[in-house]
């Protein structure tokens, strides 16, 4: 009997094996949600700007496996660009790091040259201005809004949807900026601008509660982003997934090392089988052979 056949099925689950235990969990950070560009544009003459917007994004990229939240100015007096990223708060340095990294070139193309945008992605996102278009702005303006069109029919969403909202709001000022509260099958996050004090804090996010208590109603979830906050909801009738429930912190991967064992754990099993079946095949061939 021929062991080719069991040698290529173990070469080819071993193939599988090491491609899964090196594969690293899918995250959602890099979704897009919305983007802000002004119809003002750097003209040619301005090409001081283009180099100072490089440079610019150049010093966020590099921030930005060190830091979740970090604002500055690029430039001079007469030309300067002022910005800041930010990646929301259970992100670890590496998935920061990666989110902002795609940034530069996604605002090159949706926003080309304009004077001030801002691109928000589900990890995280950036904002720039030249110096001289900056406008005042409040920091509760809508600036994007999406309710999920399904509804929930059980009676009791409201009052889990409310005891839920109250608790992320004194959580995020308690939480330096950032909270995400579970209560029963809904989950909540809020998060502030990094540089945003706890008093507005609390008024951003309860004003962007609001919006999504009166406009979302019983949506099973909603997404409001103002200026300077966000919160996000989502109501999960069958239990909230594990996934949502993982907090990422440090640069190592529990649910990787985990799924590395496990497969490592049956590569081995299935090694030894099929060496155990070799051996077994061997052993009757030479017994065939000792009784010619």
């Amino acid at each position: 009997m021929s062991l080719l056949p069991q040698i290529l099925t173990l070469l080819a689950f071993s193939h599988i094996v090491i491609i899964l235990s090196n594969a690293e969990t899918t995250s959602d950070y890099s979704t897009f949600i919305f983007k802000n560009c002004t119809t003002n544009t750097f003209t040619d003459s301005t090409k001081f700007h283009s180099e100072t917007l490089s440079t610019f994004f150049e010093e966020l990229v590099s921030k930005s496996s060190q830091e979740k939240f970090y604002k500055t100015t690029t430039g001079d007096d007469n030309n300067g660009i002022s910005g800041f990223f930010q990646c929301r708060g259970d992100l670890n340095n590496n998935d920061c790091y990666k989110c902002i990294t795609s940034l530069p070139e996604m605002l090159n193309t949706l926003c080309n040259k304009a004077v001030s945008a801002r691109i928000q992605l589900h990890g995280c996102n950036v904002h720039y201005e030249a110096d001289e278009f900056i406008e005042e702005r409040s920091k509760f303006e809508l600036l994007h809004k999406v309710c999920e069109e399904k509804k929930a029919v059980v009676v009791e969403f409201e009052e889990v949807r409310d005891a839920a909202f109250a608790g992320v709001e004194s959580g995020v000022i308690d939480g330096d900026g950032y909270c995400k509260e579970n209560y029963g099958l809904m989950q909540v996050i809020a998060q502030c601008e990094g540089d945003l004090g706890p008093c507005d804090c609390g008024e951003c996010v309860t004003a962007a509660l609001q919006i999504a208590e009166e406009e979302c109603g019983t949506s099973l979830s909603g997404q409001v982003y103002l200026d300077s906050c966000f919160i996000s909801y989502g109501y999960y009738p069958d239990g909230i997934p594990d996934k949502f429930n993982h907090e990422r912190k440090g640069g190592n991967n529990s649910n990787g090392k985990l799924v590395a064992i496990v497969l490592g754990g049956a590569a081995a099993l299935f090694i030894g089988y099929i060496l155990f079946l070799s051996l077994k095949n061997l052993g009757k061939k030479e017994d065939g052979m000792y009784n010619l």
